[in-house]
């Protein structure tokens, strides 16, 4: 089972030094993967997310990538329907290209009405530009020229060009516990759940498996962060045991000595796995 940790960009700790040592810890601890989050804008007084700091995801990552060689770099999750899919998959394609082929994308619709609306795009229209979105992209990742018909998402796109493609393909996880989640995640790369007890693991994994058996499918996991590093290794124990492959667990201290002193214990708490 691989374990990947989250990168300090959110609340009063992040900033381009912290990020920086905590990519090259990350990588030098051993971890798979360093992951990062998004919120756009946030209403005033809004009870979560706690912080209204939020560094940009894709360029967050393209820090980190600066200084690391091996770890992937992953997105827990962007909200694919808040952003137009072009700029996107231009931004993203880079990202791939920079960092010689690391990156997952991990996306998911979103759940803030206010932000969609502070972005002008349908909140309720969200599942619709995602999956036309995600189709988008993906087309001009690989055909050139390209030519693709919308009904969701304002663009016309005819016999047109889009280029650096990416050096590999981009695999896609989608998070989300809904059955349209799930289904979207079935037609793509993996599938990275969240509040996933260990109790729940395995009948969320056989139904899974049921769709996809191949190694080609990932069925990962964003864990609850735990200062009991027994729990936590009872936890990962009991996700492996069910067939989770990969898990993403997010230290909360505010402080980033503290930060990086829990990933440094989750590190030897995930030794063996």
């Amino acid at each position: 089972m691989q374990i990947g940790i989250h990168l300090p960009h959110i609340g009063r700790k992040a900033g381009p030094d912290t990020i920086r040592r905590a990519a090259i810890q990350a990588e030098e601890l051993g971890f798979a993967d360093v992951w990062v989050s998004e919120h756009i804008i946030i209403p005033k007084g809004a009870p979560y997310p706690p912080s209204p700091i939020f560094w940009d995801p894709v360029l967050t990552l393209t820090w980190a990538a600066a200084y690391t060689q091996r770890v992937k770099l992953g997105t827990s999750v962007l909200v694919l329907p808040m952003r137009h899919p072009l700029p996107l998959a231009k931004e993203l394609a880079t990202l791939q290209n920079l960092s010689q082929g690391r990156l997952i994308l991990g996306g998911g619709v979103g759940w803030m009405e206010a932000e969609f609306d502070a972005l002008g795009v349908p909140f309720r229209e969200r599942g619709r530009r995602m999956d036309e979105g995600i189709a988008m992209m993906k087309a001009v990742w690989s055909d050139d020229p390209v030519t693709f018909p919308t009904r969701w998402i304002e663009a016309k796109i005819d016999t047109m060009r889009m280029q650096p493609k990416p050096c590999a393909p981009i695999p896609i996880w989608i998070g989300g516990s809904s059955d349209a989640a799930i289904a979207r995640a079935l037609r793509l790369d993996g599938w990275h759940g969240s509040r996933v007890t260990p109790e729940q693991a395995p009948a969320v994994v056989k139904r899974l498996r049921a769709e996809r058996p191949g190694a080609d499918f990932t069925v990962s996991v964003r864990a609850p962060y735990e200062r009991d590093m027994g729990a936590v290794r009872a936890r990962l124990e009991a996700y492996k045991a069910a067939g989770i492959q990969h898990v993403l667990i997010a230290p909360e201290e505010r402080e980033i000595d503290e930060y990086l002193a829990a990933v440094e214990k989750v590190a030897r708490c995930a030794e063996g796995l």
